[in-house]
């Protein structure tokens, strides 16, 4: 499997890294869309969201704590930021690893696409 998200959570690939524990790995987007847009993304490999099980409720859980807390770090969180997690082509999904974009810093519209 060559997995972008994977290498990167694995040192393999570099990336600037915010934080990490034992069920994620948080970064900055490479290409960002906002002032503030990073990534949360599950150590687990878990190619879209159609694959998610039951086993993985908590671990998609976490994931929005993590993101909550580093919006809070990057001063965001009292103005207003969007979680964003595409799935399939169409909307917009590249690299087969879940992913939850966490967006701020400037106002967002709606539609968003």
């Amino acid at each position: 499997m060559d997995c972008l998200f994977c290498r990167i959570v694995g040192k393999k690939a570099p990336a600037k890294i915010i934080c990490e524990d034992e069920k994620c790995v948080a970064f900055e987007d490479i290409a960002p869309q906002a002032p503030v847009h990073f990534l949360v993304v599950p150590r687990k490999h878990i190619a879209t969201t159609l694959e998610l099980g039951d086993e993985d409720e908590s671990l998609v859980g976490h994931l929005f704590r993590v993101a909550n807390r580093i919006a809070g770090d990057k001063q965001v969180a009292g103005r207003g930021f969007r979680m964003v997690m595409n799935t399939n082509p169409e909307a917009g999904q590249s690299v087969y690893h879940i992913h939850l974009h966490v967006l701020g810093g400037r106002r967002m519209h709606w539609p968003p696409g």
